[in-house]
């Protein structure tokens, strides 16, 4: 693609789909809605029984392309199991 879309919507697709993921948020947190960063939540089974970094890697690698374009990028990864927990507090 010549322009890179960085938009929420489209870094939330290319995640559930890339991870299989029951569950993706993706919030743009740049000021001025600019989309250079975000936050994102992941919920994967891709996740158990796999360590942080490696989570992360799995992340990392989905949006390859997107990354360079991205200056603030925080993300959290939870297996369902993990999801469901937090949910419950």
């Amino acid at each position: 693609p010549a322009a890179m879309e960085l938009s929420a919507e489209h870094l939330r697709e290319k995640l559930r789909r890339d991870l299989q993921a029951e569950h993706v948020e993706v919030e743009d947190t740049t000021p001025n809605r600019c989309a250079s960063s975000f936050r994102v939540l992941v919920v994967s089974a891709k996740f158990e029984g796999k360590p942080l970094l490696q989570r992360h890697r799995l992340v990392n690698a989905c949006l390859a392309e997107e990354l360079p374009h991205i200056h603030a990028f925080e993300q959290k990864t939870l297996t369902p199991e993990q999801w469901a927990r937090e949910r419950q507090k």
